[in-house]
């Protein structure tokens, strides 16, 4: 029976051949998906991660809107990060489908417009995948300027369901479940934990 020892010296042998395989230097494009909670704060925590290594970073926020959310009140004055909040609250509040394509629209010139500069070094486009769902944004011009982007650019992209084209081009898709919610136990969304 092998010790300890001797199977994480060989965990250690494989997990470094792996590393040792991994050559490449270039940006991914990361989907955070799923109706399980916490995708945005993931696509956050990236961030802070990522300022925390001195990147530039920039949000669009894509359906965020109607309130002030926390990750917004902390970042948006941070000297490394660039902030934008285009939409107008999720299309079931605004009940205004001419407004959400309007709003849909500015949000991707601005998204489009971050995807050129390689100043920035991840981007974080937040709840895009709706913008999909509901057609108002068509998935063509999104996926030729995230292939055209900054070789060593970072998106990440939130929402519940991805379209099949987003998912062909990522590099990685983590996809959250959701087991339970306390909204469906009747617990009102608060401050801090729901935004």
């Amino acid at each position: 029976m092998k010790t300890h020892q001797e199977r994480m010296a060989r965990k250690k042998e494989v997990i470094d051949a792996r590393i040792a395989k991994a050559t490449e230097e270039r940006g991914v494009l990361i989907l955070l998906k799923g109706n399980g909670k916490g995708k945005s704060s993931s696509a956050f925590g990236t961030m802070a991660r990522a300022v925390g290594h001195g990147q530039r970073a920039a949000v669009v926020q894509f359906s965020k809107g109607r309130l002030e959310t926390g990750e917004y009140k902390l970042f948006k004055d941070h000297p490394q990060i660039d902030w934008y909040v285009m939409g107008h609250g999720f299309t079931w509040e605004t009940q205004d489908k001419e407004q959400d394509i309007k709003a849909a629209e500015q949000a991707w010139a601005k998204a489009e417009q971050l995807l050129q500069d390689e100043q920035y070094d991840i981007l974080i486009f937040d709840e895009m995948s709706y913008m999909f769902k509901y057609k108002y944004l068509e998935l063509a011009p999104v996926l030729a300027a995230l292939q055209a982007r900054p070789n060593k650019q970072n998106v990440m992209i939130t929402g519940r369901v991805m379209p099949e084209g987003l998912e062909e081009v990522a590099d990685t898709i983590s996809s959250i479940r959701d087991e339970r919610h306390a909204f469906r136990l009747g617990v009102k969304a608060q401050e801090g934990i729901e935004y």
